[in-house]
């Protein structure tokens, strides 16, 4: 393995080089996709695992629906297929013969499901229908980074319809809070929420959320999106129901989603020189056991006491023991620092003569030797601190990377560069926001807050605070 390139001087390529060599993803003969990797999918897996219950709790069904779309279900809704004409990837030619009418690589399932609810919808009764879907989908980017923006993506997608607005409203705020809290209580990720402004919503929706991360360099990460798509989709699809007056109605629908790119903002907000750091929640191996071998010493004694500690562990935390005696322990903890293992656990012939053992936390808290008698205990206990301080050291970086400033003239300069992000005040002019395009910057989102009070590009009064940022 080659040395990490410098994270403060070259994060973009500081963040290609840690997901290829700690494993998490590799490069794929299709440009713009990967291969996501053992390790990368065991993470994947429990970030889905923690998501897949929540959405399960709060009452929506899995299902599954097809890879390949007709054309002629984008086009009935006109601003969805204008917002994905550049990204579509269209099949024109199937068992050598040219296809009737092409067939479109899903983008996104609104159309396809959309379809289906119009089948399976028929009375009030019928609502509401909350369904999920575990998908992959395609969109031609032009520019890719592993995780971030790929061709192809991993991710779920909600769809659901509603009787009322009022209860469509509520599963927009119930999922995005659901997020929210996959973010911060399992990614220690600290995120910023709130609407998209015009410009930015999802293609066919009345309202899209969002909740954003700002990552060590200053840039914004859309981490997933909650939408309103209200009844634009049920009206093109012909989604009808007969409502409790026995009159036929349109539901009221919403969609909502994220994706692998999690994992991308798991990489950036928590990494260091030396490499991933995975919060306990969702790394794949929670504790690494080293055994430190030496020669005229009995390697098997090392070994059993591991697999004893590991069996006490057994269903608490996942445990790998490092066997291999042919490394050596320096080379192993390199390795384990690199792929982001949160604690590590070293045992040599001098600790078992202490009947002790070393615990070394991945954020460089504390190195302290402890009791085996009370091992097990002390491995959950650091497991927790852990996760607690990563979320409060992500927290901490979050205030230094969001800035509070009136006007453009004062932050452009910084914005341009990508050092920072701006909370400031906005007229919710077109025009105002336009401007931002000169920075290469946008608006992330709409807050619940008036702490300016004039916009950042004229002198009107501003309606609400926005964060304005580069994004990734």
């Amino acid at each position: 393995m080659s040395k990490l390139p410098d994270i403060k001087q070259n994060f973009p390529e500081w963040y290609q080089e840690v997901i290829y060599q700690s494993q998490l993803a590799d490069q794929a003969p299709v440009k713009g996709c990967m291969v996501i990797r053992p390790y990368g999918t065991a993470l994947w897996e429990n970030i889905k695992n923690i998501l897949d219950k929540k959405i399960k709790r709060t009452g929506h069904q899995n299902a599954i629906f097809p890879l390949l779309i007709p054309l002629s279900f984008l086009e009935k809704e006109a601003k969805h297929v204008e917002g994905f004409a550049p990204e579509l990837a269209i099949v024109t030619h199937a068992g050598g013969e040219k296809l009737e009418e092409p067939y479109v690589v899903r983008p996104t399932s609104e159309t396809v499901i959309h379809y289906m609810f119009a089948l399976w919808i028929k009375s009030w009764r019928d609502l509401p229908m909350k369904i999920n879907q575990w998908a992959n989908v395609m969109r031609w980017e032009k520019r890719t980074r592993p995780f971030l923006r790929t061709t192809e993506f991993f991710w779920q997608e909600g769809h659901t319809a509603h009787e009322t607005l009022e209860e469509a409203d509520a599963e927009v705020e119930t999922m995005l809070n659901e997020y929210i809290d996959l973010a911060e209580n399992f990614l220690a990720i600290p995120v910023l929420s709130g609407m998209k402004p015009e410009s930015e919503k999802f293609a066919g929706a009345d309202k899209t959320f969002t909740f954003e991360g700002i990552m060590p360099d200053g840039k914004a990460l859309q981490m997933g999106t909650s939408h309103l798509i209200s009844q634009n989709f049920a009206k093109a699809f012909g989604i009808l129901f007969q409502n409790r007056e026995g009159v036929q109605a349109y539901p009221f629908l919403t969609s909502w989603g994220a994706s692998t790119r999690l994992i991308g903002a798991l990489v950036m907000t928590h990494g260091d020189d030396k490499g991933l750091v995975l919060p306990p929640a969702v790394a794949p191996i929670q504790v690494v056991i080293v055994p430190i071998f030496r020669k005229g010493h009995d390697a098997q004694k090392l070994v059993e006491v591991a697999q004893k500690i590991a069996a006490s562990l057994q269903d608490k935390a996942s445990v790998h023991i490092d066997r291999d005696e042919h490394e050596t322990p320096g080379a192993k903890f390199y390795k384990w620092e690199l792929k982001g293992v949160p604690l590590r656990v070293e045992i040599g012939p001098r600790d078992l003569e202490q009947n002790q053992a070393v615990l070394v936390d991945r954020l460089g808290m504390a190195k302290r030797s402890v009791s085996l008698d009370h091992i097990t205990q002390e491995i959950l206990i650091t497991l927790d601190a852990i996760q607690a301080e990563m979320y409060k050291r992500a927290k901490d970086r979050l205030k230094e990377r969001v800035l509070p400033s009136g006007k453009l003239v004062e932050f452009g300069n910084d914005l341009a560069n990508g050092s920072f992000a701006y909370q400031t005040g906005w007229c919710q002019s077109p025009e105002c926001e336009k401007v931002l395009k000169e920075y290469k910057a946008t608006i992330r989102c709409l807050l619940d807050q008036a702490t300016q009070k004039t916009c950042f590009n004229c002198d009107l009064p501003s309606v609400c605070d926005v964060i304005v940022a580069r994004a990734y």
